[in-house]
C-alpha cells in the first residue's frame, strides 16, 4: 500500500494526515486539524495575517500528533509528501508549503503539490466502506466559502471547470446573511439550524441564473433580496420572522444548485454526480440532490460529514492519485499559487517522478 503524508493549511486549518491509498478507496490512518474558528470568529471572517501566525504555532504538533495516530514511522513508512499550494491565502499556504519542502529537502521524499478544490473532489473516496464505485465521466458539484462551481472529470486530475459563480460563492452568501441575522461566524450551520424553525415558503426570495442556458451561478441578489427583506421588517423583526428568512434563503440557494446541478449532469452524460466542499455539509443539499439524482436515475456519492471541512485526509486522497500519476516536483521548484484554478496545469507540478530516479 502506499502512504502519503497530507498537509494543509490553505485557510484557518492546520491539517495534517496520513493515508494509505488504492485504486478503489483511500483509507485515513491520522487526520489531525487544529481550528482556528473561535479565533476569528470575533472578526467575522479568517484574518490571513492571524491565520499564517497560527498555522506557524501549531504545524510542528498537528504533525507529531499525526504521525503518532498513524501509527507509523517517519519517514521510513512514508512514500510521499502531498501538500496544498493553492488556491487560498497566501500568509496560510506559505507555512504548510514551507514546512513540506523542508521535510522533503531533508528526507528526500517525493513532494506532491495538490489543488485544494482537487483535494475536496477526493474527499468522496476518503473511507468509503465499499469500493468508490464512481463511474467516469464524473461531474462535481463544488460548494465552499470561496467556490461554487460545477466541473467535469474524465480521470483523476482530469478536469474542466463548466460553470462557477459571478459574484459571491454559496458558502459565502450563507456567511454574510448569517450576520444580517446576527447570527455570527461560520455562517452555514448557524442557518441551517435556525432554518429548521422557520418556513421555507415565508420569503419568495429570487433564485438567481437557475433557469439561465449557462451553467454558471450567482448569489449577489438573492443576498440584497435578504437584506431589503430585513431592513423593511425593522424593529418590527421577530424571532419566528428570522427563522423564516433563513428558511427562504437556504431554500433558494439550495434550489439553485440542485436544479443546475441536475441539468449539468445531463448535458454532460455524467454517469456519477459527486459533491464536495464545506457547504456539503448542509443537511438540505445533501437530502435533496441525492432524491432528485435518484430520480434521474443518477448514481451519486457524498463525503462523509466529517470531510466535508478543510482536512488533510482530502489531500492526500488527491496526493495518492497525483503520485501514482509520477506528478512530483522537486521541493526547490514548488510555490504558492494563492488564485490557482482547478484544472490548471503549473509548470511546477507534472514533472514525472521517473526524472526524480534517474
Amino acid at each position: 500500500m502506499t502512504r502519503i503524508l497530507a498537509i494543509e493549511t490553505s485557510c484557518d486549518e492546520t491539517a495534517i494526515a496520513v493515508v494509505e491509498g488504492a485504486p478503489d478507496r483511500v483509507r485515513v490512518l491520522s487526520n489531525v486539524v487544529s481550528s482556528q474558528i473561535s479565533i476569528h470568529a470575533e472578526w467575522g471572517g479568517v484574518v490571513p495575517h492571524i491565520a499564517s501566525r497560527e498555522h506557524a504555532a501549531n504545524i510542528e504538533h498537528v504533525f507529531a500528533q499525526a504521525i503518532h495516530d498513524a501509527g507509523v514511522s517517519f519517514p521510513s513508512d512514508i512514500d510521499a509528501i502531498a501538500v496544498t499550494y493553492g488556491p487560498g491565502l497566501g500568509p496560510a499556504l506559505v507555512i504548510g508549503l514551507t514546512f513540506a519542502k523542508t521535510l522533503a529537502a531533508e528526507t528526500g521524499l517525493p513532494l506532491v503539490g495538490v489543488d485544494h478544490m482537487d483535494g475536496h473532489i477526493h474527499s468522496n473516496w476518503l473511507d468509503a466502506e465499499r469500493p468508490m464505485d464512481a463511474v467516469f465521466p464524473i461531474l462535481n458539484l463544488i460548494v465552499s466559502g470561496g467556490h461554487t462551481e460545477l466541473v467535469t472529470m474524465r480521470d483523476h486530475g482530469d478536469y474542466e471547470v463548466i460553470g462557477e459563480t459571478q459574484d459571491d460563492a454559496v458558502g459565502e452568501a450563507f456567511d454574510k446573511v448569517a450576520r444580517m441575522l446576527g447570527l455570527g461566524y461560520p455562517g452555514g450551520p448557524a442557518i441551517s439550524k435556525l432554518a429548521q424553525e422557520g418556513n421555507p415558503l415565508a420569503f419568495p426570495f429570487p433564485q438567481p441564473m437557475r433557469d439561465s442556458n449557462s451553467f454558471h451561478f450567482s448569489y449577489s441578489g438573492l443576498k440584497t433580496a435578504v437584506l431589503y427583506a430585513l431592513r423593511d421588517m425593522g424593529d418590527a423583526l421577530k424571532e419566528s420572522a428570522r427563522a423564516d428568512v433563513a428558511a427562504s434563503f437556504q431554500e433558494a440557494a439550495i434550489e439553485v444548485l440542485v436544479h443546475k446541478t441536475i441539468r449539468a449532469a445531463h448535458a454532460t452524460n455524467a454517469k456519477t454526480v459527486l459533491l464536495s466542499g464545506g457547504v456539503s455539509a448542509n443537511k438540505l443539499l445533501r437530502e435533496r440532490l441525492a432524491q432528485r439524482l435518484a430520480e434521474e436515475g443518477i448514481a451519486h456519492v457524498q463525503p462523509l460529514m466529517k470531510y466535508t471541512t478543510d482536512n488533510a485526509a482530502m489531500i492526500g486522497a488527491a496526493g495518492y492519485f497525483k503520485f501514482m500519476k509520477g506528478a512530483t516536483t522537486p521541493w526547490d521548484a514548488l510555490s504558492m499559487q494563492p488564485n490557482l484554478t482547478l484544472g490548471e496545469t503549473a509548470q511546477d507540478t507534472l514533472q514525472s517522478a521517473s526524472t526524480h530516479a534517474s
